[in-house]
């Protein structure tokens, strides 16, 4: 693990909700000089604690409101089964995390539809034929209470 001190934590602080600000900006902010802050920033990218930027995208807009959590048990355990399901699963674009768990289900999906009928069809053409897949439970979300990206540092 790299070392953050606590220069590089206000960097990583500003960055996660600004994303798109400027190096001189930036370097304003924290107080520090503009050379020295994009070396730091650089440092961080090489180091992969920076992995990438990115635009958040609101989701109503886009007409994607309906959120809907998918507990997934496979039929066994064997690499094969998690291997094929994980490929499979990574080739939905409806589905934004999946997460292999600890407990009753083997994996936990986040997945995006524009609506119930729209979620009925994912399930379906799409989740139902991954392979392995012995059960599948899914909850909708009615209300995201708090979401954000940043990690705290």
């Amino acid at each position: 693990m790299t070392e953050i001190d606590a220069t590089d934590a206000r960097i990583l602080t500003v960055l996660q909700k600004r994303g798109r600000i400027s190096n001189a900006e930036l370097a304003e902010e924290i107080n520090l000089s503009a050379s020295a802050c994009h070396r730091r920033v650089q440092r961080l990218e090489e180091a992969g604690i920076i992995r990438d930027y990115v635009a958040l995208l609101d989701p109503r807009k886009l007409g994607r409101p309906t959120v809907v959590f998918v507990e997934i048990t496979l039929s066994g355990q064997a690499d094969e089964v998690l291997d094929a399901f994980e490929r499979e699963v990574a080739r939905i674009p409806d589905v934004l995390e999946c997460h292999l768990m600890a407990g009753s289900a083997d994996y936990l999906l986040k997945v995006v539809a524009e609506d119930t009928e729209d979620f009925a069809r994912i399930h379906r053409s799409k989740l139902a034929r991954l392979p392995g897949v012995a059960q599948m439970q899914s909850s909708f979300a009615l209300r995201t209470v708090r979401q954000t990206t940043a990690l705290p540092v």
